[in-house]
């Protein structure tokens, strides 16, 4: 291979679109695949590959008739090359922000428990404040989220806290209630006063694996004195159906308050029942990349919502409290 030497004796520098080409190889280790995530004709990229290994002078892929190989050498050089593009990245970020904030493209990612309560409020704001806001909506679970957020494929979460992961800025915007839902019937209905102790012994319903309120719910049990390991029916991907094998007489679960009205309000199968001091609750924040270049956009954004949902049965941080607790704001003192 020839020596990465241009005809000035000084090293070529390979390209952005050089890096970006490789970097889609070495992550799906097949051409036609790599070409169709980033919108490049294969031959275009095998040739921005080709270049890149010419300007570098080594070999980054061992290319047979069947698959694509990474090189030892080439596994370092996708290494650095994903640590450019971030770079890169957020360096037109930075020059967006500047440029002028609340402007072009907003990467949302929200959680499956919070999006279909949360984002007419949030849609709402954009709408009427942030008209120039290109807001593009991603739900997915918490896991997938991070994910997102750490390799640039999102720029902003909604998700519960706190999430323990270095790196990530949290901006908490308001604690919520968990609230029984149970079988019309069942002896908790109606009840202001349940102790947290009569989980203990109840056929609880949960979400499936990945949802952080499963494992939310999971943790108040164990509170309460649960065994681990005791018994979980787990048969919902979403909240809906949760709550309609609960009103069918399977069992009970938690609820998420900003949920309640909306996931219960139209059967007539089901009764609910709130806490005793100390109230179950979970916390709901934004979630960004720790010193994103949009992070006074982003603080101004959470500031903004907030205020905007003063309205929901939420306690509010930094700010007035909504209510004082979700069975106060929803059936009165």
């Amino acid at each position: 291979m020839a020596s990465p030497v241009g005809s000035g004796g000084r090293a070529r520098q390979p390209s952005l679109a050089q890096l970006r080409a490789f970097v889609a190889v070495a992550e799906q280790l097949h051409f036609r695949e790599a070409a169709a995530e980033i919108g490049m004709s294969q031959p275009a990229l095998s040739g921005a590959v080709a270049a890149l290994e010419e300007a570098l002078g080594v070999q980054l892929l061992e290319r047979t008739t069947r698959k694509v190989l990474l090189s030892p050498a080439g596994e370092r050089v996708a290494a650095r090359a994903r640590t450019v593009l971030e770079a890169v990245g957020e360096l037109m970020e930075e020059a967006e922000a500047a440029r002028a904030p609340f402007t072009g493209v907003l990467r949302f990612g929200v959680i499956p428990t919070v999006a279909p309560y949360l984002l007419p409020t949030v849609l709402r704001l954009v709408q009427e404040t942030y008209p120039e806001l290109d807001l593009q909506v991603h739900e997915e679970q918490t896991p997938s989220l991070l994910d997102g957020l750490a390799h640039g494929r999102l720029d902003l979460l909604l998700l519960a806290v706190p999430l323990g992961v270095p790196q990530i800025t949290e901006l908490p915007l308001f604690d919520e209630d968990f609230v029984l839902v149970a079988p019309k019937d069942h002896w908790l209905g109606g009840r202001d006063d349940i102790p947290r102790q009569a989980l203990k012994e109840l056929d609880l319903l949960l979400l499936d694996e990945g949802h952080c309120l499963r494992d939310q719910a999971l943790d108040i049990c164990r509170e309460a004195g649960r065994e681990v390991g005791a018994p979980v029916t787990t048969s919902a991907a979403g909240l809906s159906t949760l709550v309609q094998l609960v009103a069918g007489g399977l069992g009970v679960t938690l609820l998420p308050c900003t949920a309640l009205r909306v996931e219960t309000g139209r059967n007539d199968q089901l009764t609910t029942g709130y806490f005793a001091d100390p109230v179950p609750s979970r916390r709901i924040a934004l979630a960004m990349r720790g010193g994103s270049a949009r992070q006074r956009e982003f603080e101004e954004f959470a500031a903004a919502l907030r205020v905007a949902l003063r309205h929901l049965p939420v306690r509010i941080v930094d700010g007035p409290s909504a209510a004082t607790s979700c069975r106060q704001r929803l059936l009165g003192p």
